[in-house]
């Protein structure tokens, strides 16, 4: 396959402009993982197990799956009061408005294949939206400068290795190859705080790829609890030239380091219940985690950006095996969302504001060796409102709530 047809197929499997719920990242991988709020660690089901913990795959024999999540996110900001625009000043125009486009598909698929009674080859390829916002020119737009708003899509490509240590530990390792690209628009008026003007805003689509791997371990700690570890490490991308005056290091947008860890416990018959807990390094990465600071330049290796604080997700799941062809899943999660009250200017184009995700799913068993699965979830308005940076007096608040399904094919062969 030669560079042109790689990338279109990533462009077929990237997020259209969605914005993902813990942070930029979603809630969970697969639809049977997400129908537990994302739990997994411990507890391996499909073949897009290698996105929680690689391990997993170890467990789940041959097996391919392929499905799609239907994914609604509604953000808006408001802004109240105002000032006399002076030297260093920015004021917004007061009044609400929300972000357009509310309905997106992200896809995912994986292949898994028992090579040795003890080694198993496959690969999970899975997508984030986020960072998507869609704001109208009225009134010159948020930032005084026409239609305003980012976008930014990635895929993963995580082809996984597991061995056996024993019958009830495994081992597992993931190079992961990761595709992302990115478009800004209507941020013109900062050009005077940006290091490279011309690579600002309203440059068109991005892209750039970069690697990385992740290790993880499952196994069997007693009769009825199972055990899981993963650590990701930060995956190291291609900067965006295209907006090395937007993004601080000249454009470099690397993908944070990831923490899992979780327990699966199966003391009630058919039933399991789950704990998982996931943490996600963005305060590592200076284009998300530096503060907005006027007195710095965009761009800059030290530049402004979003000020992300590193988030801590916990993540309940509970399964329930009705009968050999019917399958029942719920989960809840929260993780204090990372977006302190000081950072609101920059992040209305990135209101990632989200805490708390209800789940509910099923798997039904349709023929020899095929399962459907099926996931629905919600996550409730949450709000974080603070004083503009830039403009004194200044009250901004940005406000997000989501809804989502998804469905998938699992082939067991």
């Amino acid at each position: 396959m030669n560079r042109k047809h790689t990338l279109l197929l990533l462009a077929a499997l990237a997020p259209a402009q969605a914005l993902a719920t813990n942070g930029y990242f979603s809630h969970g991988y697969g639809t049977i993982n997400q129908g537990m709020a994302g739990a997994g660690t411990a507890l391996a089901q499909d073949s897009l197990a290698a996105a929680t913990n690689p391990a997993g795959m170890a467990f789940i024999g041959n097996r391919a799956d392929i499905g799609a999540e239907l994914f609604s996110p509604s953000r808006e900001y408001s802004v109240e009061g105002g000032g006399e625009p002076q030297p260093g000043t920015f004021y917004l125009m007061p009044g609400t408005r929300q972000s357009e486009n509310e309905a997106f598909v992200i896809p995912s698929a994986g292949y898994n294949r028992q090579l040795t009674e003890r080694q198993t080859l496959g690969v999970s390829v899975f997508a984030n939206g986020g960072m998507n916002t869609e704001y109208s020119d009225r009134d010159m737009g948020t930032f005084g400068a026409g239609e305003a708003g980012v976008n930014l899509e990635q895929v993963f490509i995580a082809p996984t290795w597991t061995w056996k240590l024993n019958e009830d530990h495994a081992f597992g390792v993931s190079p992961v190859i990761a595709y992302q690209r990115f478009s800004a628009e209507g941020l013109g008026s900062f050009a005077g705080f940006s290091s490279a003007p011309s690579a600002l805003s309203n440059n068109g689509t991005d892209d750039a790829w970069g690697y990385g791997f992740q290790l993880g371990w499952q196994g069997q700690l007693t009769d009825d609890l199972r055990g899981g570890l993963s650590w990701r490490k930060v995956l190291k991308m291609e900067e965006f030239d295209d907006y090395r005056g937007l993004f601080a290091e000249q454009g470099d947008f690397d993908i944070p380091q990831m923490f899992h860890a979780g327990l699966a416990w199966s003391g009630i018959k058919d039933h399991w219940l789950l704990l998982d807990l996931q943490h996600i390094r963005y305060s590592e990465i200076n284009s998300v985690g530096n503060a907005f600071d006027p007195s710095t330049r965009l761009g800059d290796d030290e530049g402004s950006g979003f000020g992300w604080d590193d988030m801590t997700v916990v993540k309940l799941g509970w399964q329930w095996q009705q009968n050999a062809d019917q399958t029942w899943r719920a989960g809840v999660s929260y993780g204090e969302q990372p977006i302190p009250d000081s950072e609101v200017l920059f992040n209305i184009l990135a209101p990632g504001v989200q805490q708390w995700h209800v789940t509910g799913g099923f798997t039904r068993q349709i023929g020899d060796g095929l399962e459907l699965s099926g996931m629905a979830f919600y996550s409730p308005e949450e709000t974080v409102r603070g004083e503009n940076p830039m403009g004194p007096g200044q009250q901004i608040e940005l406000s997000m709530h989501q809804v989502g399904a998804a469905v998938s094919l699992g082939w067991r062969f």
